[in-house]
């Protein structure tokens, strides 16, 4: 295997790894026979299985396409100001404290975590506020401003959440779900939940204000659900919120990553940067490897792809048969919204606004049909407005601030508009709307701003269709009718992702990394 330098792509290796802590990773995989793996991409599914296998003894080597590490977890620095490009919230601690207890270690050797309260400040057109948080006082004041009569409503809501949790997220958000047998034994849990419900028509079921119900429903947007028609089993995010709390890394998600990264290079993993994969390797019904841009092979025992699950059938594996077949059904599958996201840097302090905000539009139902149904860029819009520098000031320049704007907006397959044309509008549209509604003199203060659009998604990340979330989160694209963790026609192929089960998100990504890393190391 050759892992040497080429051009200007960067190969990085451990330094200073502990042979004692790699004696006991490697008696952990006394039932594995894979010696070596690679893993297409170091997105934070990528990473944590990278993790899992080098600890468990297996040489696992990274090749990651862009010149830093991340995937959608990119930053970037420009004229002081650390902008990030997501994601920013951070829940379930816990699933990513156990990629460092795999090898005795502690997560805040390398990532330090800061509380953010409140989880969320929801605000809308009309002025009204909600600050969403676990403080139980306080959060019940909230909802008795919006509708007193709903605080009952909200603790019976609470108890579906934790049901919901128990059975969707801590039974089954770390299985494998490989055959159809498996999604049996899961129907009476899903079925005694009415997974068939929409989050939003549960929520209803349960509270009564209006604003109530989006101030409960909306967390589906952050894992590219459209809150009408995602399974109601998503409800669980709350129960993992109200347990773990809303987190952030200082430094900005990208420290997240780094300390990832140095927990994979310390325990012996090589992370190789700037040289995309263009080939999955395969002989008969076996990947062999894969091959680089700039012409690399690295053989493995099993190949894991965190890339796009269209780019890994459609373009790395286009010579294989049975790939085929997989990629023409994956097309006929429905893919979440792309997201406008426009990042500034602006002179002044604002303690006043919350590190998360959500700005909803004047529609609710309507706008996420435009959205998810109709592909219409909406006059309206609802906005998820980060401001990291109220909890971490390093992220800007002294007396500056550092935010992001992010609107879900329709895929390009249902979009199919010009971006460079667009872009600039837009932009302009959402600085004036959080102009209008927090900082009204934001374009005299603003330092330094860009966008990143859909054809960004699809450019930077392979992201079929420019879309955010990869498969949209329904029902019937959810679990077994997911991307299977591990492919059925190639046995040591396998898949990690938000395109596999159980699904976006840094807990669901976590997840679906636990699930594979089961299955690699217990493969025959």
């Amino acid at each position: 295997m050759d892992h040497g330098r080429q051009g200007t792509n960067i190969d990085r290796t451990a330094a200073g790894a502990d042979p004692a802590r790699h004696l006991r990773a490697s008696r952990q995989v006394g039932r594995s026979r894979m010696k070596s793996a690679v893993v297409i991409g170091s997105g934070f599914g990528g990473l944590a299985l990278a993790i899992r296998l080098q600890s468990a003894g297996v040489q696992t080597t990274i090749v990651e396409a862009r010149d830093k590490p991340g995937g959608r977890a990119y930053y970037w620095e420009r004229d002081g100001f650390t902008f990030d490009a997501g994601p920013t919230v951070i829940t379930d601690p816990a699933c990513l404290e156990e990629l460092w207890g795999l090898t005795g270690r502690s997560m805040s050797e390398d990532v330090q975590l800061d509380p953010v309260h409140p989880f969320y400040r929801l605000n809308w057109a009309d002025g009204t506020n909600f600050d969403y948080s676990n403080d139980d006082t306080q959060l019940r004041a909230e909802i008795a401003k919006l509708n007193p009569d709903d605080i009952a409503g909200y603790g019976r809501f609470l108890d579906y959440a934790a049901g919901v949790y128990r059975e969707g997220y801590e039974k089954l958000g770390h299985v494998a779900f490989l055959d159809f047998a498996s999604m049996v034994k899961a129907a009476p849990a899903l079925a005694k939940y009415q997974a068939w419900n929409s989050v939003y028509a549960m929520v209803s079921k349960f509270v009564k204000s209006e604003k109530l119900r989006e101030a409960l429903s909306f967390h589906t947007l952050l894992v590219g659900g459209n809150p009408m028609t995602t399974s109601a089993i998503y409800a669980l995010i709350h129960k993992l919120e109200r347990d773990g709390g809303v987190w952030f890394a200082r430094g900005g998600t990208n420290r997240l990553v780094a300390g990832m990264v140095a927990q994979f290079e310390r325990i012996g993993g090589v992370l190789r940067l700037g040289d995309p994969v263009t080939r999955i390797e395969t002989l008969g019904d076996r990947a062999t490897g894969v091959v680089t841009k700039s012409g690399l092979t690295i053989q493995a025992d099993a190949v894991a792809t965190n890339a796009d699950i269209m780019h890994s059938y459609r373009d790395l594996l286009s010579d294989n048969r049975s790939a085929r077949r997989t990629m023409n059904r994956l097309e006929r599958k429905r893919y979440s919204p792309s997201l406008f996201v426009v990042h500034f840097g602006i002179k002044g302090s604002w303690p006043g606004i919350p590190h998360h905000m959500i700005l909803f539009g004047p529609r609710y139902k309507g706008l996420l049909t435009d959205i998810y149904d109709t592909g219409v860029l909406s006059e309206d819009f609802s906005l998820y407005l980060h401001h990291p520098t109220v909890t971490d000031s390093s992220l800007a320049p002294e007396g500056h601030s550092t935010f992001y704007a992010l609107a879900p907006v329709p895929h390009m397959g249902k979009f199919p508009m010009n971006w460079d044309e667009v872009g600039p509008i837009l932009e302009k549209r959402i600085l004036d709307e959080v102009g209008r509604r927090l900082i009204p003199d934001i374009h005299e203060r603003i330092v330094t701003k860009f966008h990143y659009a859909p054809s960004d998604f699809a450019t930077d990340l392979n992201a079929h269709m420019g879309s955010a979330f990869s498969l949209e989160p329904i029902l019937t694209q959810s679990a077994y009718f997911r991307v299977h963790n591990r492919d059925d026609s190639i046995p040591n192929l396998y898949f990690v992702g938000a395109g596999t089960h159980p699904g976006a998100g840094i807990p669901g990504v976590v997840g679906s990394a636990k699930a594979t890393a089961a299955l690699m190391l217990d493969r025959k």
